[in-house]
């Protein structure tokens, strides 16, 4: 688990008595520090939609998360400002990226103002009354939850949700639902500088789904055996009358039966699971197979490719059933499902090239991402585009597992990671190392400092027929919206 707080250096300003939260029916004011993050936001819309005043501040606020803010009639300030909790909201919700000396959070603490973190405000407002539906793990989360979502509401369930992502065919990432399930991405990353615990402690799941468990995080968790531990503490929240899915083709998540007194059922690709998938076969785009639950089996098309989404579909299945939706109808559901915007999410294809954008950033997720690629698209050349911006990507102990992640591309193009003012060199992710071992792998690589140079390399090197597959957990500089354009004038 993340250090305890008394063991860090400014552990003075990170401990002090909070007053007590309002209770829901008591409070009509929320300010969000750090609105525009995508979870945030996302909290703020939910807020929005219970019939609150909401109101935040944020010093990245740019769309789409601000233009869909203002859509809503939900004001946001540009920067940070003592003066935007005056007067003073019932509670303030502090984001994960504060500090203990930013300027509002600062304030928020030395005038005892009511605060949570999001994760605490999320439980304590939305969750209390309803059946918590919690999808964790390392990788998939994002897309397995999206996929939950989409198979309860095609069965006709209203139900709650919140994700760390957008879906593509409704442009949602949360709704207040009026059913009783409220499906949840559980994410272990810490809840804010006064609470290190990880976010998913708090979302008191009945059901909870574990995809994968790889270690990731490397600034919060100390080694593999501290990242597993927040998994097993998160099982462990389950109650006995619970229920828990876990990707049975993984040892590790597997492992995690052992931790909770919650029934267990597994599914995956392996034929030893609950849920499982035979019969793999590409289509265009994406994957079809027979979907087998006990004794019922039903073909699915599913328009996503990878067999990590088959195993991200199964998973979604496996908890749907449980919510009492027949296997004819998961099959319908997913069938229908579009995806995530900023999962495998088409661009454009100006000049027969196809733009992908992916969120992926841990080495297995890049390798899994790249691979799906290149066996929904055998006829095409890919190129991988890949920026580590994550604080785990940028670290050298990847490298290695970076160098073997790209096999399945035709060409490799780094984006050196961006370098922070609390970095240790010592321990930096190495680019020109991670493009050697690429290229003895025999996939031709370069290295680029800056984004504008990776955009002109790519409207040189990129042709009809080509795959550009984007993979970054931020911006990338705007090169998800520039090179199509690029590609668009350079046609």
């Amino acid at each position: 688990m993340p250090r305890p707080l008394d063991t860090l250096p400014d552990a003075s300003l990170r401990q002090f008595p909070r007053p007590d939260v309002p209770p829901p029916d008591q409070t009509e004011d929320v300010h969000l520090i750090g609105i525009c993050g995508t979870g945030m936001g996302a909290l703020a819309g939910l807020f929005h939609e219970a019939g609150l005043n909401v109101r935040g501040s944020d010093d990245g606020v740019y769309p789409p998360m601000s233009t869909h803010l203002a859509e809503r009639g939900i004001s946001v300030q540009e920067g940070y400002d003592p003066a935007h909790l005056d007067p003073a909201p019932d509670l303030t919700v502090v984001g994960n990226t504060c500090t203990p000396t930013h300027p509002e959070a600062a304030v928020a603490r030395e005038e005892r103002l009511p605060q949570q973190s999001f994760p605490e405000a999320l439980s304590h407002h939305f969750l209390r009354d309803r059946r918590p539906l919690v999808v964790a793990g390392t990788h998939g989360k994002t897309t397995t939850t999206g996929l939950l979502v989409h198979l309860l509401r095609h069965a006709g369930v209203d139900s709650g949700f919140l994700i760390g992502g957008v879906m593509e065919d409704t442009d949602q990432s949360y709704a207040l639902g009026t059913d009783a399930p409220f499906v949840v991405e559980g994410d272990e990353y810490d809840s804010a500088y006064f609470d290190k615990r990880p976010k998913f402690l708090h979302y008191r799941p009945q059901s909870a789904l574990v995809t994968s468990l790889e270690f990731d995080h490397a600034d919060i968790f100390v080694d593999r055996d501290d990242y597993r531990g927040a998994f097993e503490a998160f099982v462990g929240l389950l109650p006995s009358d619970g229920h828990l899915a876990l990707c049975g083709d993984a040892p590790a998540v597997r492992a995690l039966a052992d931790h909770t007194s919650a029934s267990v059922h597994t599914y995956g690709l392996a034929p030893h699971n609950d849920v499982h998938a035979e019969g793999l076969a590409p289509t265009d785009g994406g994957l079809s197979f027979t979907l087998r639950m006990g004794s019922r089996s039903e073909d699915v098309q599913l328009l996503l490719p990878g067999r990590h989404n088959v195993q991200n579909a199964l998973g979604a299945a496996l908890l749907a059933r449980r919510e009492g939706v027949s296997p004819s109808t998961i099959a319908a559901g997913l069938a229908s499902f579009g995806g995530m915007k900023r999962r495998q999410q088409v661009r454009g294809r100006p000049n027969d090239v196809l733009v992908v954008d992916d969120f992926a950033h841990h080495p297995t997720a890049v390798e899994a991402t790249v691979q799906a690629l290149n066996t929904a698209h055998p006829d095409r050349r890919l190129v991988a585009i890949f920026e580590p911006r994550s604080n785990t990507s940028r670290r050298a102990r990847f490298e290695d597992a970076y160098g073997a992640a790209f096999d399945a591309a035709d060409r490799v193009f780094l984006k050196a990671p961006p370098v922070r003012h609390n970095d240790d060199p010592d321990a930096m992710l190495d680019a020109a190392a991670v493009a050697r071992t690429i290229r003895g792998r025999g996939v031709p690589t370069e290295v680029f400092e800056d984004v504008d140079d990776v955009l002109s390399g790519l409207t040189d090197a990129l042709q009809p027929g080509d795959v550009a597959l984007l993979m970054s957990n931020g911006s990338f500089g705007g090169l998800p919206e520039r090179l199509p354009e690029a590609l668009a004038e350079a046609e």
